[in-house]
């Protein structure tokens, strides 16, 4: 992918109710949980995405965490970003893993005209619309817009210090290639339809670092609907203990 003009911004941020939390993560147990330390103590937290992050071993590194008002929650804490900055630096750039939160920072720019290239200052923001046989992220006035956020593959300069870990190639992206497909249908009906791939750290421009096992069928599936007229755009969030921003966004083109 190659990117073309990009939009610098200006509209509000999205401020969290109560800061987040910095701690440092012990190990990842599952899909759905890590071990973290905070508050001065070790503590269960729900990890907010069920994919790899990276090639990383997220062991020992700093994390921002949200705390559950609800004390009888399993887990307290979710990590809503990591950083391969070391836990005692105190300047830290952080990678926001939370792909369920990345829906709702979208909604807030999209109400407060944060995307204005992408879709103007739209009058309706609908959530979880069903297209055909898929449920897409939002309907803006007359738009279908989808929401991705990869986490398989970082595009940062790892550090030394930070372990890597041996990773077989992903494979899971039908459901993907399924989005793209009722994008291309929805044109028949709707003015135009956005493919929006998230980040939520300072990604340069989005890149197939590694194929995935059925990379050539995503391909065709891609270009078939971007030659309809499918629009492929990149957003790049930056998250701090404080609040989100939308530092920018660009159009990709094949």
């Amino acid at each position: 992918m190659l990117n073309n003009s990009r939009f610098m911004i200006s509209s509000q941020a999205y401020i969290f109710e109560t800061p987040l939390i910095e701690g440092v993560v012990i190990k990842r147990n599952s899909q759905f949980t890590m071990t973290i330390e905070a508050e001065g103590q070790n503590a269960k937290a729900h990890c907010p995405t069920t994919t790899r992050i990276g090639d990383i071993d997220i062991a020992g590194r700093p994390c921002l965490l949200s705390k559950s008002k609800d004390p009888n929650r399993k887990t307290l804490y979710t990590v809503e970003a990591i950083s391969l900055n070391r836990p005692e630096d105190n300047e830290k750039a952080w990678i926001g893993i939370n792909e369920n939160a990345a829906n709702r920072y979208v909604e807030h720019f999209l109400r407060n005209g944060g995307f204005s290239d992408i879709v103007g200052y739209p009058t309706s923001v609908q959530r979880e619309v069903f297209l055909g046989d898929s449920k897409l992220d939002f309907k803006v006035d007359n738009t279908y817009l989808e929401v991705k956020t990869p986490l398989i593959n970082l595009q940062l300069d790892i550090p030394e210090y930070v372990k890597r870990k041996k990773v077989a190639p992903f494979s899971s992206t039908g459901r993907m290639a399924r989005h793209m497909s009722e994008l291309g249908k929805s044109l028949n009906r709707s003015e135009k339809a956005i493919f929006l791939t998230c980040f939520i750290y300072d990604n340069p421009g989005f890149q197939v670092i590694i194929r995935s096992t059925n990379y050539e069928e995503v391909k065709e599936t891609v270009e078939a609907n971007v030659a309809k007229g499918v629009q492929i755009w990149q957003a790049n969030f930056k998250i701090t203990p404080a609040e989100v921003t939308l530092e920018k966004y660009f159009q990709l083109a094949l």
